[in-house]
């Protein structure tokens, strides 16, 4: 049986990415998982400046950056990063339900950073969500390999 190969598998077996293969592959997850993470962040952060510079309140604009970020990380996540194939409907439905759980318990950090660093210390509203951002992919990156996608 041949080995099921990705898109991302297939880009590192081009010529002269061939020589990172072996590192690509022994951290393939958390690669992906960092890639994905920033393309979601983009997401998040591209969103949320839309929305508050369209005059939302920075705590709402989050909320709604932070559900467009959260269906596209989902989709990558189970697609590429943990490979998820779950079986049968409950299996797909508890993944979805812990995923977008875990994503509400790091929304609520991030909702409490942006609280502190943009309304009650009056910092920027873009680098204090930039900030925000890295401690919730490293959360959803722990929440993601031991709760949802094990």
């Amino acid at each position: 049986m041949k080995e099921k190969r990705d898109i991302f598998d297939r880009i590192m077996g081009l010529p002269g990415l061939r020589l990172l293969e072996p590192f690509y592959h022994k951290y393939k997850e958390v690669l992906l998982y960092l890639f994905f993470g920033g393309l979601t962040t983009i997401v998040s952060i591209g969103s949320f400046a839309a929305f508050y510079r369209a005059g939302m309140n920075a705590l709402i604009a989050n909320v709604f950056s932070w559900i467009l970020a959260v269906l596209f990380a989902y989709i990558t996540n189970s697609i590429w990063v943990f490979d998820a194939h779950p079986k049968g409907f409950r299996e797909h439905l508890r993944q979805i339900v812990t995923f977008f759980g875990g994503r509400v318990a790091t929304l609520g950090m991030e909702e409490a950073v942006l609280a502190v660093g943009i309304t009650w210390l009056g910092g920027p509203a873009v680098p204090v969500k930039v900030l925000a951002q890295v401690l919730v992919v490293i959360g959803n990156y722990f929440i993601s390999k031991w709760i949802v996608f094990k």
